[in-house]
């Protein structure tokens, strides 16, 4: 029991030096992968679920180059691996969807486009969209979020805005 508590107040004390994220919030993640799993459930339209896969997808290459940025510095080969990590993140999303017969259907489109891809290309672009306002926003207002909880309700909220709209486009 003694070791179990001394093991356990290490993980406490260890936690307080963890530096912090400087990346798009977990609850933001949480919640989009949330929306994704329960989209196929629930007979949502495909369309709905590629803008959460987008936005999903976004969340995790700007994660990832935030993590890698410290560790790698400034290098020259810099952009490379910013978009390398762009394109092996689709990669790792769209194989998977093409290999399991998700793309491509003929009877799947939405304005002469697979409504994965659609959903997938706008929900990426409104989550990057959103976080970038986040951060213009909190440097226009002295370093601090007009409200608790801005960086995960400006793209959430985007995402769910766009989600009704295709809902009645689809409809």
């Amino acid at each position: 029991m003694k070791r179990l508590r001394t093991v356990g107040l290490l993980i406490l004390a260890s936690m307080g030096f963890a530096p912090a994220a400087q990346a798009v919030c977990p609850v933001c993640v949480v919640a989009v992968g949330a929306g994704l799993g329960a989209s196929r459930y629930l007979g949502i339209d495909d369309a709905i679920a590629g803008l959460w896969i987008g936005g999903l997808t976004m969340a995790m290459i700007m994660w990832t180059i935030n993590w890698l940025r410290p560790k790698l510095g400034q290098r020259k080969a810099w952009p490379l691996i910013k978009w390398g990590t762009i394109i092996l993140f689709i990669a790792l999303i769209a194989w998977p969807l093409n290999s399991q017969g998700f793309l491509g259907h003929p009877l799947n489109k939405l304005w002469g486009m697979d409504k994965i891809l659609l959903g997938s290309i706008l929900g990426a672009l409104v989550f990057w969209i959103m976080s970038a306002l986040y951060v213009y926003l909190k440097k226009e207002n002295n370093g601090k979020a007009y409200f608790p909880f801005q960086k995960v309700i400006m793209p959430f909220g985007a995402l769910t805005f766009f989600s009704f709209i295709f809902y009645f486009l689809t409809k």
